[in-house]
């Protein structure tokens, strides 16, 4: 990852956001002062034609028929921030905030939204100063904006709230003041541009596909090694076939399974049997988890368009210095986006988990015992870890319900329909949590079962997948404690190096599309 970006004004990639928010500096492009001080100029000049402007010359909400004097101007966006800083519950991880920021501030760039070079140059201070501003999680119905968490972060700017620096959460001012920055103070609708925006659900989307990728990923090492355990057949995987379909998530999870199956004495060792079709859990997989990586596509692109959207109200258009009303804020497609991720990612844990209960239970397998131990019965061995992966999935499945099916009216009537984006957003972080413990537990489960194979060699890439998790846990001889060596394998970090360690024997990446 880069460890500095330049808002250009212009465009920002999702990856460049995730750089940000592990801790990339940014900077201030010239286009991008440009395009803020043409903005600013228009904004100006119809504040002085002395039209009624929503949020500027006027109150907010069931406030907007109400004029705002002159002298009030910069006291209300003020209040605003204030006032609207409901957050409750606890803060958002410290990444989140910081993608918050960088996506807020290159929104703010386009020129569109009136504001000064120095708001944006004051969320550049936070990131580079490393002050993340204390966000709570819960209090967006993500329509009018992500408005209480963006209100939080404007609370940071004026040298109020609370920021986390250097694992020490402190007051704002008190942390300006160490850094040598002052307080900012918000002109004419620099608060209303501050919150209105779909930024809170748009940085919790792009850091879960980041992650999602990986986890997807090393669900196929994870289910090659189960089907390989289990006798299972690689004729599913046959190009051809998949072909026939096209969908190019599922042609490339059945590539990747060949791959990683190549020359494998244990599939090798069955050839001809009459076992000729498999469970779904793993003769699909190309479909079930091609479905995923197709929808994980989906929303990349759909947050991609959003990282760069304009999204605050009004808008200011310096060509010909109109000031538009709308609902760009409104988080619909975002919200509608991160719904269906939730299921893409509830489904790998799904079908991971019934992959685990026929490696600890399938008998048609003579070389595997039942929960995979030597002495069964006296030992109990790998049973519980498929109770863990059954407590998971159905957990994930009461989160994948769609939030954007929910409505609850805002606003005095006036926000009647909101998107509830935000919820589907904060919860995207659990699902995976869970869903990295499901594979984990198959990792786990499907190297010791690979193992009962011996002396027969696994293929090239399951082979590098089973050394890999040797390298983090050993083998299960005795009854032990399982939770340590679950967790472990469920750390995204460790499930990077799997699929890392599997590319590197397979030559090269694993596809994500064909």
């Amino acid at each position: 990852m880069p460890d500095r970006i330049t808002l250009d004004g212009h465009h920002l990639e999702i990856d460049a956001v995730c750089a940000v928010a592990a801790g990339a500096r940014v900077t201030l492009g010239d286009t991008a002062r440009h395009q803020l001080q043409r903005g600013a100029a228009a904004l100006e000049a119809a504040v002085a034609s002395g039209e009624a402007l929503y949020g500027i010359t006027t109150g907010f909400g069931p406030f907007a028929r109400r004029r705002i004097s002159d002298s009030d101007i910069q006291k209300v966006q003020v209040n605003l921030i204030r006032s609207h800083a409901v957050g409750y519950g606890d803060p958002i991880p410290i990444p989140v905030v910081r993608a918050m920021l960088v996506l807020r501030a290159h929104s703010l760039t386009r020129g569109y939204s009136g504001v000064r070079v120095g708001l944006v140059e004051a969320l550049l201070a936070l990131l580079n100063h490393d002050l993340a501003p204390v966000v709570p999680e819960k209090g967006s119905v993500g329509a009018s904006g992500d408005l209480a968490p963006l209100a939080h972060i404007g609370l940071a700017l004026l040298g109020e709230g609370e920021v986390l620096h250097a694992g020490e959460r402190m007051p704002t001012a008190r942390a300006l003041a160490r850094a040598g920055l002052e307080p900012y103070r918000l002109g004419p609708k620099e608060g209303l541009a501050l919150i209105n925006g779909t930024q809170y659900m748009t940085a919790f989307g792009i850091l879960a596909c980041a992650e999602a990728q990986v986890v997807l990923l090393a669900s196929q090492v994870s289910g090659a090694m189960s089907l390989e355990a289990m006798l299972g057949s690689v004729t599913a995987f046959d190009a051809g076939l998949h072909a026939l379909r096209g969908h190019p998530g599922q042609r490339a999870v059945a590539a990747n399974l060949a791959r990683l199956l190549e020359g494998s004495q244990i599939v090798a060792s069955h050839a001809g049997c009459q076992r000729v079709q498999d469970a779904y859990s793993m003769r699909c997989m190309p479909q079930i988890l091609g479905a995923s990586q197709d929808a994980l596509r989906y929303v990349e692109g759909v947050l991609q368009v959003e990282a760069d959207a304009v999204t605050d109200n009004p808008l200011v258009f310096p060509e010909d210095g109109r000031v538009v009303s709308g609902g760009n804020f409104h988080g619909q497609p975002v919200a509608m986006a991160l719904d269906h991720l939730g299921v893409a990612l509830a489904e790998i844990g799904s079908v991971a988990e019934r992959r685990l209960f026929h490696l600890l239970y399938d008998n048609d397998v003579e070389a595997l015992p039942r929960c995979l131990v030597d002495n069964p019965g006296v030992q109990s061995g790998l049973m519980m870890s498929q109770y863990l992966a059954a407590a998971l999935v159905s957990e994930n499945r009461t989160l994948g319900h769609a939030a954007t099916l929910d409505n609850v009216v805002t606003g005095g009537g006036t926000e009647d329909h909101n998107s509830m984006g935000s919820v589907a957003a904060a919860r995207l972080p659990r699902v995976l949590r869970n869903v990295r413990g499901v594979v984990g537990a198959e990792l786990l489960a499907a190297s010791q079962a690979l193992e009962f194979h011996a002396p027969l060699a696994c293929g090239r890439g399951t082979r590098a997948g089973l050394d890999a998790v040797r390298w983090h846990v050993p083998r299960l001889q005795e009854d032990r404690v399982l939770a340590a060596d679950i967790e472990t394998l469920a750390q995204e970090t460790t499930l990077r190096e799997v699929v890392a360690a599997v590319e590197s024997a397979c030559g090269g990446a694993l596809q994500t599309a064909i």
